[in-house]
């Protein structure tokens, strides 16, 4: 039910400095109200029990990727999932000995995740001696001159990239499946009390070159906004000394820091990286990226208002115009953060449901629960 907040009307005339200040008085608690409300709805929802899923008697070895930080989030993510879908986890990483802690544990599943630095050998030996083994990707289709090389190995792949499921096939592998990340509940929720921050727009992400190029040539308009800019490689950015901490360079953010950010801001930006940059990406083969990316559900799961670029795949998982926003250009991207910073209700309404959308069906338990009903059924 939408509520509005209607302000009173003053008895009897007043002078022009009464009138400013008493606006401003207005102005100030209808602001109050507009978070109360919303942080009040977004509490309702954060409050909710996600949906029980069925437990499966089965005993998983899961393979944490290695990698530390920012891959170690990730795999807190999916440990938590499989401790909550299945009756024993043992919990490994690729740089022990695989094979002989199967010999003792006794797994019924092998799950990777990222895999990247794996010996396949050790694979190889896993699947032989009669162990399921899965893999789920992390960097699709950036990564794939690697993951080429590896996915043939295991006798289920998972790809948050749909574009990389024929590709993985064609190199032989009978059990591709596409599977994206989503948001782990216990690093991204909203801000419940008064947020700290205060920001009209947010962007967190590395300065890919694409990225680069495009927010340069609108720097002064978007920075003419309450915008705040964090993430590595932003020193690429020529123009980037003339906003001081406005642009944050050379961080990598927490999950609890970024879902306060997020929270914190009326509206959060998500470019994509590109899948052609001959600096950082390893698709010689130029595999175009048409899933969204993890911070998508991310963004969405603290309950704040996201424009993101078009990608071909968006709309499977939310509701253009209603749960999330799109843009096609610079230009059609600074015309939507003046609309929803200018149209409270519809702010407001947009970010309640993508949030709601987001707790139904963007968690790691439902991905995890996905790919065990992918391997064993229903």
């Amino acid at each position: 039910m939408n509520q509005t907040y209607v302000m009173p009307v003053p008895p009897f005339p007043l002078d022009p400095a009464q009138e400013a200040k008493l606006q401003g008085r207005l102005s100030g608690f209808k602001s109050g109200y507009d978070e109360g409300y919303l942080r009040g709805r977004l509490a309702i929802l954060d409050g909710r029990p996600e949906e029980p899923l069925p437990v499966r008697d089965l005993h998983v070895m899961y393979v944490a990727s290695g990698k530390g930080y920012p891959y170690s989030p990730l795999d807190e993510a999916v440990l938590a999932a499989l401790q909550t879908l299945t009756t024993r986890v043992t919990v490994t990483d690729v740089r022990q000995n695989l094979v002989e802690l199967a010999g003792r544990e006794r797994p019924e599943l092998i799950f990777v995740l990222d895999g990247m630095d794996l010996p396949l050998e050790q694979v190889d030996a896993l699947r032989a001696s009669g162990i399921r083994t899965a893999i789920w990707l992390t960097d699709d289709p950036y990564y794939t001159d690697f993951t080429m090389k590896i996915v043939s190995h295991y006798d289920y792949v998972f790809t948050l990239e749909r574009n990389c499921i024929e590709f993985y096939r064609q190199l032989g592998c009978r059990e591709v499946h596409y599977l994206p990340f989503a948001a782990f509940r216990p690093h991204y929720r909203p801000t419940l009390t008064r947020s700290p921050i205060r920001r009209d727009v947010s962007f967190i992400g590395s300065a890919y070159w694409n990225r680069v190029h495009f927010f340069r040539g609108i720097m002064p308009q978007l920075m003419e906004f309450n915008t705040v800019i964090n993430g590595i490689w932003w020193d690429r950015l020529p123009e980037a000394p003339l906003y001081g901490e406005r642009i944050e360079i050379g961080k990598w953010m927490s999950p609890q820091e970024t879902a306060a950010a997020y929270s914190g801001s009326k509206v959060v930006l998500n470019v994509h990286r590109s899948h052609i940059d001959d600096v950082v990406n390893n698709n010689t083969l130029q595999i175009p990226a048409a899933s969204p990316n993890p911070r998508t559900f991310e963004i969405a799961a603290t309950g704040t208002v996201q424009l993101i670029d078009s990608r071909e795949d968006i709309a499977t998982f939310y509701t253009p115009g209603e749960e999330i926003d799109t843009f096609a250009s610079p230009e059609e991207m600074l015309d939507k953060i003046r609309f929803y910073l200018t149209h409270e209700e519809e702010r407001r309404n947009m970010a309640i449901k993508a949030m709601e959308r987001t707790l139904r069906d963007h968690t790691y338990t439902k991905r995890i629960h996905q790919a065990l009903t992918i391997i064993y059924g229903e």
